[in-house]
């Protein structure tokens, strides 16, 4: 017997911790199983629902990683594929939470919606009710008392740069990780090496072009740094979109290595500079701004 709570949980950001807390709350009390059951891949990738354009902010492996972490005792992964998405309300609950999973109860989300109608919260907890489960309904979570937490709304900012209120929506910095890879070395040149990042989930959505103060995991460390997100205007036209971090008062190699950024502060936007000379002196403005940030 089990407690579930359903849906893609993309980033198990604050609105949803709320639910999975409820959810584990629950579960403790009545004796039962803890049970996430969530969907991979995103279902507009399957329906391509402008599916080019999608983003996300975990990966699986970071999802269920998260989703442990709070306590939940066990996550079920579903294939979402189109005959999947032709399930209905009634048959996703009777046939797969009930039926596969001996779901008794079902936390919601204020904005949960299950089944190929995409059947609101109220109409599912109806349905959910009619055959036989507890029914725990849970509110939205604002952000400082004003935006109501969504994933959509924590992508939105971090396309903006916004990576302090993405995070303040998560709980938690907002990361990505991947393997350092070579890159042209202009960095060295200046003064200034850089682990150039080839990301491990190619749908993770990366923040908005410019420099950002980050942390830095690698070879079982934690070290800060200044992470240049873009195009490298001043250097050449038409570059492929890098991530490439000067990781302070470190110089191991590290190519081939795995290695994790958290996002803390954005700096300021990329820009094209007159010259490499002007570039060298903005590194050295920018890593003299992230230091005090280290001292605060």
């Amino acid at each position: 017997m089990a407690v579930v709570a359903t849906g893609f949980f993309d980033g198990v950001h604050l609105g949803h911790r709320k639910v999975l807390s409820r959810l584990v709350e629950l579960a403790r009390s009545r004796g039962e199983e803890s049970l996430v059951v969530t969907f991979w891949p995103h279902p507009r990738t399957v329906l391509q629902q402008d599916a080019r354009n999608l983003r996300l902010l975990s990966s699986l492996d970071e999802k269920k990683e998260q989703l442990k972490a709070l306590g939940v005792d066990r996550v079920e992964v579903l294939d979402f594929t189109r005959d999947f998405s032709k399930l209905s309300t009634r048959e996703y609950l009777s046939d797969v939470l009930i039926g596969k999973f001996g779901a008794t109860a079902l936390v919601l989300g204020y904005d949960n919606r299950m089944g190929n109608s995409c059947s609101d919260p109220s109409s599912v907890a109806a349905v959910a009710r009619e055959l036989g489960l507890e029914v725990f309904e849970e509110g939205s979570l604002s952000c400082d008392g004003k935006v109501a937490v969504s994933s959509t709304k924590i992508r939105a900012a971090l396309e903006d740069g916004n990576v302090r209120g993405a995070s303040a929506m998560l709980g938690s910095d907002y990361s990505l990780r991947g393997v350092v890879v070579a890159g042209n070395r202009l960095g060295r040149t200046l003064g200034f090496p850089t682990a150039n990042l080839n990301l491990y989930d190619p749908l993770k959505i990366i923040p908005g072009a410019g420099s950002y103060f980050v942390r830095v995991e690698v070879l079982g460390g934690l070290y800060y740094g200044m992470c240049n997100i873009g195009v490298k205007p001043t250097v050449a036209t038409g570059l492929a979109l890098t991530i490439e971090t000067n990781i302070f008062d470190f110089s191991e190699d590290i190519y081939g290595l795995d290695l994790r950024l958290s996002f803390v502060e954005r700096i300021r936007s990329e820009r094209k500079f007159a010259s490499l000379e002007e570039l060298k002196n903005q590194l050295s403005e920018d890593r003299a701004f992230c230091k005090k940030l280290i001292q605060n």
